[in-house]
């Protein structure tokens, strides 16, 4: 009989997420897949976030919720939540994204069916009004460290992963894609990320938002290169890379 049903601890960081975090917990409550625990961080909102997700948790006890005593930026604040998760499986949802209902059912088969340490899904995308764009980010079925160093095809909010494999990897630096330089040195030490080609992530782009701004995103991708120990021509040139993989990747995701 199958019994690999392992609890997943989901990290959300929230800061002054009013707006939009209803619609990213309501999308994790109507997964297929229930064994989860959404552990909640107010990064010390200014806005009616506390009161929204306080509603929530008096209403689900697996929603868990706990607050910085000053902004301390979403690095730091998803490394608290891996703390304190008490699953061996990590997956992370910023507080204006959402999933397809079936995202973690799916995941949980990837693994047991690849024996998969780190998972992560292809996306569909909406503006700020939660209107859908046409296009879809399709994903391979498979990437590597040396793969991945030409495009970042792996969404923070889509990936679902071992909790071990962050034992002696932080996330850091808010200035760059922090996310991305996590999953480069995850790989770097021979992991491969299995992926599901299907956008069962929701990804919201705003206008504060790193996707929504080109410039902003462009000097982050550099930096990361940098912070991973590149030299700055190697870096510059996957920063090109990575430039031309966007353009086409936003073109067909608004004009598909």
């Amino acid at each position: 009989m199958d019994v690999f049903f392992p609890l997943v601890s989901i990290i959300m960081p929230a800061y002054n997420a009013g707006k939009y975090i209803s619609d990213s917990i309501a999308s994790v409550i109507s997964q297929t897949y229930q064994n989860w625990e959404l552990i909640i961080i107010n990064d010390y909102s200014k806005d009616n976030t506390p009161k929204i997700i306080e509603n929530y948790a008096n209403a689900d006890s697996r929603i868990k919720v706990f607050s910085n005593s000053k902004n301390v930026g979403v690095s730091e604040t998803r490394n608290k939540g891996i703390e304190l998760a008490t699953g061996n499986w990590i997956a992370f949802l910023d507080s204006d994204d959402m999933w397809h209902p079936q995202k973690l059912e799916k995941q949980i088969e990837k693994i047991k069916s690849n024996s998969a340490d780190f998972i992560f899904t292809g996306a569909s995308y909406v503006n700020e009004k939660g209107e859908a764009y046409s296009g879809v980010f399709c994903v391979p079925e498979k990437i590597s460290f040396n793969e991945l160093l030409f495009q970042n095809v792996i969404s923070c909010s889509s990936v679902l992963l071992n909790k071990r494999l962050m034992k002696n990897i932080k996330m850091e630096n808010d200035a760059i894609h922090e996310d991305f330089a996590t999953w480069l040195r995850i790989l770097r030490t021979g992991i491969i990320a299995y992926a599901i080609d299907e956008p069962l992530l929701i990804y919201r782009i705003t206008k504060d938002s790193k996707s929504g701004n080109k410039f902003k995103t462009i000097k982050m991708t550099y930096n990361v290169f940098r912070f991973i120990g590149l030299n700055p021509i190697i870096s510059t040139y996957f920063m090109i890379r990575h430039v031309m993989a966007s353009v086409l990747k936003y073109y067909k995701i608004y004009y598909n």
